[in-house]
């Protein structure tokens, strides 16, 4: 019986899209953070010269646009591997 999942090629292709994704993600916020602040991010949340507000917001933004940024690439890859070339899904 075949592993739903796929074979090894694919689930290390799903890996480096998905870190190559969070590299990308954290530029872009980190971009945006500076430009829609003025201030740069950050760098510990857990510096008590860290407001709280600033704190939770940063690692809100973080946390929901890297994971979803490896979601979308991971399953992109795997997906583009797995489907035959000119087959539909």
């Amino acid at each position: 019986m075949a592993d739903k999942r796929g074979d090894g090629g694919a689930k290390a292709l799903g890996a480096v899209a998905a870190f190559a994704a969070a590299f990308a993600a954290r530029k872009a916020i980190t971009f945006a953070w500076t430009k829609v602040t003025g201030k740069e991010p950050p760098n510990d949340p857990q510096d008590p010269q860290v407001g709280i507000g600033e704190a939770l917001s940063w690692a809100v933004v973080m946390g929901v646009t890297i994971e979803t940024a490896r979601l979308l690439a991971g399953r992109l890859a795997t997906r583009r591997l797995r489907t035959p070339a000119g087959d539909p899904e």
